[in-house]
């Protein structure tokens, strides 16, 4: 009876954690996309300075991470110092900055496919850098997710998507997407180095570091001349209080995310924190067609299933990789 007890309460407190990444997320994504393509007040105009996004979110989960340390962490002996992140950061900085620039390109169904597609320059750099040699099963995960984004980028978007989209330019935005990419790789390898030579650093730690640098290089690039992107910034949101309250609601959105995505991770692994997240980004495509107009064909449809049943495939094997270890140990 105590097991079955301590099963529920594991299910409950995943489904817990499934409903806070989905909803924090998707409405994330859905603020994102109303930040680059809605035009504000009677003068109809758009918000240009996206950039400024990772600015405010910099601060705010810098605030919230200081805060979470300050009621949760034990001690902070033996974690990685401050300045660590300094080369993370910097990388963390340009590789998002590019993905939401991205959006003034291409629509946000085409942003979400393209960054979904983070295995194709792992295997690649691994192939030709390293050596390294893949399995067939994995592969086949590549081909399907990199023909999926590649047949989706090729077809045609429909007129009203592209009315919507600031300075509709889909090689540009593809590769701004890729590119995001490129750096969030450094970035995810940088923290992994951090990690391994300070094993004591929690994720409070690293949300720490990596949002004071970002903080930091964010606030150089917008404010740090006279004529800086982050004046005309805080410009537009005096005159259009309902885009500085979009922006405040994004950055709320991303500090709760990176709690539950924390929270997934140290209850239930990074395997099942994985398969949340890629089927978060599905559902973030289907509400973004329904609820922000922007409508797919039947054959983007196509691609979107043909990428994240690449996707998904690769879940199941490393699911199956992680039983073969739990079965050896």
């Amino acid at each position: 009876m105590e097991a079955h007890g301590a099963a529920l309460r594991r299910v409950l407190l995943l489904s817990f954690c499934v409903a806070g990444i989905w909803s924090a997320y998707i409405y994330q994504g859905y603020l994102q996309e109303t930040l680059s393509t809605k035009r504000f007040g009677p003068d109809g105009k758009r918000f240009e300075h996206l950039a400024f996004l990772n600015l405010a979110q910099s601060v705010v989960c810098l605030i919230w991470s200081y805060i979470m340390l300050k009621l949760w962490s034990r001690s902070n002996f033996g974690g990685a110092p401050w300045w660590t992140y300094w080369s993370a950061g910097i990388t963390n900085t340009i590789g998002p900055a590019m993905g939401i620039e991205a959006l003034k390109y291409i629509s946000y169904p085409a942003q979400v496919l393209a960054k979904s597609s983070k295995m194709i320059p792992v295997m690649l750099m691994g192939t030709l850098v390293y050596g390294i040699r893949y399995t067939l099963p994995e592969y086949i995960c590549t081909i399907l997710v990199a023909g999926g984004v590649s047949t989706f980028a090729l077809l045609k978007t429909s007129s009203k998507t592209i009315s919507k989209l600031a300075h509709p330019n889909a090689p540009l935005g593809y590769g701004l997407c890729f590119l995001n990419l490129a750096f969030d790789g450094f970035t995810n390898a940088t923290q992994d180095s951090i990690t391994a030579r300070y094993p004591k650093t929690s994720a409070w730690d690293i949300m720490l570091g990596m949002n004071l640098w970002g903080t930091i290089y964010n606030t150089i690039y917008m404010f740090g001349w006279p004529y800086g992107s982050g004046f005309g910034a805080v410009e537009f949101c005096k005159q259009h209080p309902e885009a500085a309250w979009d922006i405040f609601l994004f950055c709320l959105c991303g500090a709760l995310g990176q709690n539950f995505i924390f929270l997934t991770i140290s209850r239930f692994g990074s395997l099942a924190n994985t398969t949340i997240t890629t089927t978060r980004k599905f559902v973030s495509i289907v509400v973004s067609s329904v609820l922000s107009g922007n409508p797919l064909s039947t054959k983007q449809w196509g691609c979107v299933g043909m990428v994240f049943s690449g996707l998904s495939y690769q879940i199941y094997l490393k699911w199956k990789k992680l039983q073969k270890k739990r079965k050896a140990t």
